[in-house]
């Protein structure tokens, strides 16, 4: 029961994850970019289980496909009339045994092909998705790049085109807290379709992206570890 990971709990826990950012930042850019993942979430949800499920007419049509060709290769060879002056020949007989071979190559790579065109449909969705998931870390990534803590410990003047820091020590270290909570749920669902779908090209590319929001999160948590450095948070002010 608790061996692999499932899709409800994943939605429900960012639902309580959403509801938690829009009540600390009403109307904020990060919230909508949790409803955005929530969306990813829930509609992921359904594209695992479709990738999991066999495509039945893309194998059928393969299979008729396979038997036709089949149907056809009996039908030339029992239609043949070896002429054995011929087959004494040992130029023909190798050309005619080279254009076999040819002939058999070409139609197993063509068979080869067409079985593989369920897996390839398969993992084309899945990095469409996992692509998705990627643009979503980044953003979540661009949301917290202004958020500096050190502003917080050392004043300093702004420039004209300094961001606004309306931001208390206790306010940003929530704010990067939802930002790292964010991209472990990106990663988590893009486990999903590690989970479901076995395939070479889709794990790297989960693997990818659990690298990258591994990377992201440490880069907020050094934020953080700065900012428990403020004043502030040894009186206790970030304590919750």
């Amino acid at each position: 029961m608790y061996r692999e990971l499932r899709a409800d709990p994943i939605v429900e826990t960012l639902k309580t994850l959403h509801a938690r950012i829009s009540e600390r930042f009403p109307e904020s850019g990060l919230s909508a970019v949790a409803s955005e993942v929530l969306v990813v979430a829930r509609s992921t949800r359904e594209t695992v289980r479709a990738i999991g499920r066999p495509i039945y007419p893309l194998r059928i049509a393969v299979w008729l496909f396979a038997a036709l060709v089949a149907a056809a290769l009996v039908t030339v060879v029992a239609g043949l009339e070896p002429n054995h002056e011929e087959l004494h020949d040992l130029p023909f007989f190798l050309q005619a045994v080279e254009a076999g071979i040819n002939d058999i190559i070409l139609i197993g790579a063509a068979l080869a092909f067409l079985v593989t065109v369920e897996v390839r449909v398969k993992r084309r969705r899945a990095l469409r998705a996992l692509h998705e998931l990627r643009s979503l870390a980044h953003v979540i990534d661009m949301h917290q790049l202004t958020k500096d803590p050190e502003r917080i410990i050392f004043s300093g003047a702004d420039t004209a085109s300094s961001p606004r820091r309306t931001l208390t020590a206790f306010e940003l270290s929530r704010y990067l807290d939802y930002c790292s909570e964010l991209l472990s749920h990106v990663s988590k669902i893009a486990a999903l379709y590690a989970q479901s779908f076995d395939d070479s090209v889709a794990l790297a590319a989960v693997d990818e992206l659990e690298a990258l929001t591994d990377g992201l999160s440490r880069s907020i948590w050094q934020k953080m570890m700065i900012l428990s450095l403020s004043p502030r948070s040894n009186s206790g002010d970030l304590d919750a």
